[in-house]
């Protein structure tokens, strides 16, 4: 099995294949595609939840988006627009879409009341990348259902408006760096929770085994090795997309693998360790880029409570760069 092998002597190749960034500011999707995304089903779950089911092309499969809707959504009128969070998920969680209203206390969050939250699934381990697929491209695609796909229909159909930010937990902070890296002005600010932010660090080389275990197999197919296809790890990974971040807000946080207040009696996490590493690589080269980002390095492990505190201690910088009125 190939692991990362040599990742710090890594070097670009010229062409970045089919993972080539999107163009800076990008709005659009990086190629026309003749069948059109749809929504099939609407659902009403809950006082401010509604779940959607979205015929996606780009997945070539029907996915779910659920969102928690804000005050006053259900009487909007077609020009009525509110500020747009995004809330990416881990990997191997089971039903995808419902994690933060499953895991944390986002439904009684007053200050999420001016907002509409947008909880896409994101696939068992999709790493929000469009997956090389061996240089074939194809399904599935979650950056293009994501971010071009979902994103339009629900400004078209849902209130969403123009004013985003993004924020994730394990594989989702992963997501929300680097979709905001990867779309520069899309989202002002990003917040990543025990992300794996730098792909290319050497410690991304003692998760990896863990992930093709959990996967079933090799995941060869998802950016390639990196000794060979290099070009399409950096075109992913934020702490080489780290100058695409300049005017964008960011909030990382990561534990040190120690039992903390929330899991006194969990066993010591070397995977959080990790990722502690990493998220303070990010950090050390965003500071020298100039980048404005916020910290909250703790004693903890990869245990799901600790997102749901990184979260609320992220949402005032989130929400003032969304303008409401709790994030003032």
């Amino acid at each position: 099995m190939r692991l990362l092998r040599a990742l710090v002597t890594l070097t670009a190749v010229p062409a970045l294949l089919a993972t080539a960034l999107p163009a800076s500011g990008s709005d659009g999707p990086a190629g026309a595609t003749e069948e059109k995304p749809r929504v099939v089903a609407e659902e009403r779950v809950g006082p401010r939840l509604t779940d959607l089911t979205i015929e996606s092309p780009a997945l070539a499969e029907r996915a779910k988006v659920r969102l928690l809707t804000p005050d006053g959504w259900d009487e909007r009128g077609p020009d009525d627009r509110w500020p747009v969070l995004y809330l990416l998920h881990g990997g191997f969680e089971p039903e995808t879409y419902k994690t933060w209203t499953r895991e944390s206390d986002i439904e009684a969050t007053r200050a999420l009341r001016d907002v509409l939250v947008v909880m896409p699934e994101g696939g068992k381990l999709g790493f929000y990348s469009d997956w090389w697929n061996h240089g074939e491209g194809g399904p599935p695609a979650w950056e293009t259902f994501h971010l071009d796909e979902t994103r339009p229909l629900l400004e078209r159909d849902y209130g969403a408006g123009r004013k985003r930010a993004v924020a994730g937990l394990s594989m989702g902070g992963f997501g929300a760096l680097s979709y905001a890296a990867r779309r520069p002005g899309m989202f002002t600010a990003a917040a990543g929770f025990s992300g794996p932010v730098h792909l290319l660090h050497p410690r991304m080389a003692n998760i990896w085994p863990t992930l093709e275990e959990g996967w079933g197999g090799s995941l060869d197919a998802l950016w390639g090795d990196p000794d060979t296809q290099c070009a399409v790890w950096r075109a992913h990974d934020p702490h080489h997309l780290a100058p695409r971040l300049r005017g964008t807000d960011v909030f990382l946080s990561a534990g040190d693998g120690r039992p903390g207040p929330l899991d006194p009696d969990s066993p010591y996490d070397p995977a959080e360790a990790d990722l502690r590493v990493m998220n303070k690589s990010l950090t050390a080269r965003l500071r020298h880029l100039s980048v404005p980002v916020t910290t909250h390095f703790y004693t903890g492990t990869h245990h799901p409570a600790y997102g749901t505190r990184e979260l609320h201690r992220a949402l005032p910088l989130l929400l003032k760069n969304l303008d409401t009125p709790t994030g003032r």
